[in-house]
């Protein structure tokens, strides 16, 4: 099981830009699946994004679909998660995942990270 480590969290203004990163410390992150999920002050996680072991397919949750762009660099063990156009709901703890299975929904999820905090202000 991976050891997942997330940052680049912070407060940005609505409309800006912000890359999160992902950190995965064991030997078999190149041979699964990833993504991010989200959780919002007082509500439940939310599926963000996900790709597969190659890079080549993802999914993202229509929220965030053409402003958020998932990706990995297996060679340096890193998932990566770019966000534009940002809005004041984006704000949420951000979760680095392991998936059991690609897909888009939080079942698939089997570990995560402790998350990064991202506060849009207006």
């Amino acid at each position: 099981q991976e050891q997942l480590v997330e940052s680049g969290g912070r407060l940005v203004q609505a409309g800006g830009s912000l890359r999160l990163s992902c950190s995965a410390s064991g030997r078999t992150f190149r041979s699964y699946a990833m993504g991010w999920f989200r959780q919002a002050p007082g509500k439940g996680r939310e599926f963000v994004a996900a790709i597969t072991w190659s890079g080549i397919n993802t999914y993202y949750a229509d929220s965030v679909k053409g402003r958020f762009t998932i990706s990995r660099d297996n060679g340096k063990n890193m998932l990566y998660l770019q966000m534009n156009s940002l809005k004041l709901e984006d704000t949420a703890v951000y979760h680095c995942a392991q998936q059991y299975t690609f897909g888009p929904t939080l079942a698939d999820f089997s570990s995560w990270g402790q998350g990064t905090q991202v506060t849009v202000s207006s």
